[in-house]
């Protein structure tokens, strides 16, 4: 009987965790859904997917170009991301390091209203940068890649 309990708690506490993983809202205008980039000419945007001879650090969330980007929860805005070293794309080269509910990453493409303060869920972070000046026929999207590099796609 005490195994019994014991592995009933267990088992409890294991769906208990599951269920309180943070689910990121409403990232762009116009994607209501988060849905994710799949496939084009320039790639997959899942976690993991093959760039060359290196892996894909983040989570593609598609995004029309120049559309409002939205704060996924309530989060502190900690500093500006420099994306690539590049010159050739300086127009996508600008993102925001944030950080709430226990999360921090970061958010690529998306030139920032600001790059320190506090923003609520579901008000404006900023836009897309054009992503099809630096990658034509990209389907556009943000980037999103936590700060320790893992997979962010349980968020989702």
């Amino acid at each position: 009987m005490r195994t019994a309990v014991l592995l009933f708690t267990v088992v409890l506490i294991a769906v208990l965790s599951e269920c309180e993983v943070v689910k990121f809202g409403q990232l762009c205008s116009g994607n209501s859904s988060n849905r994710r980039r799949t496939g084009d000419r320039w790639g997959q945007g899942h976690y993991g997917a093959r760039r060359g001879n290196r892996e894909h650090q983040g989570l593609d969330i598609v995004c029309n170009d120049g559309a409002t980007v939205y704060a996924p929860f309530d989060v502190k805005l900690n500093g500006k991301v420099i994306v690539y070293t590049d010159p050739k794309k300086a127009a996508i080269n600008d993102g925001i390091n944030l950080s709430g509910e226990g999360l921090c990453f970061k958010l690529f493409y998306v030139k920032p209203d600001k790059y320190s303060g506090v923003v609520k869920k579901g008000q404006r972070i900023g836009t897309l940068l054009t992503m099809q000046s630096v990658y034509p026929g990209i389907t556009s999207h943000v980037h999103v890649q936590m700060c320790d590099k893992s997979d962010p796609t349980k968020f989702f």
